[in-house]
């Protein structure tokens, strides 16, 4: 398993953080840990065996919140 902590400058509240977290746990190989609106941040633990990191900032600009690169 691989942590990562990923970028996302429109998260602005705890909702964001709720679709954010509904996406990415439909993913294989993605358990979602936590999200910090303030910083503007979502931790993830994934199994880059099962999911590629392209494939999960993908589901996150689905929802509308691009990750910075």
């Amino acid at each position: 398993m691989t942590e990562i902590t990923l970028e996302a400058p429109d998260i602005s509240c705890d909702h964001c953080i709720m679709s954010i977290e509904k996406a990415l746990s439909a993913l294989p190989g993605v358990h979602f840990l936590s999200g910090d609106p303030a910083g503007k941040q979502v931790m993830i633990e994934y199994d880059p065996a099962l999911v590629e990191l392209a494939t999960i900032e993908g589901a996150m600009e689905d929802e509308g919140y691009p990750v910075k690169r």
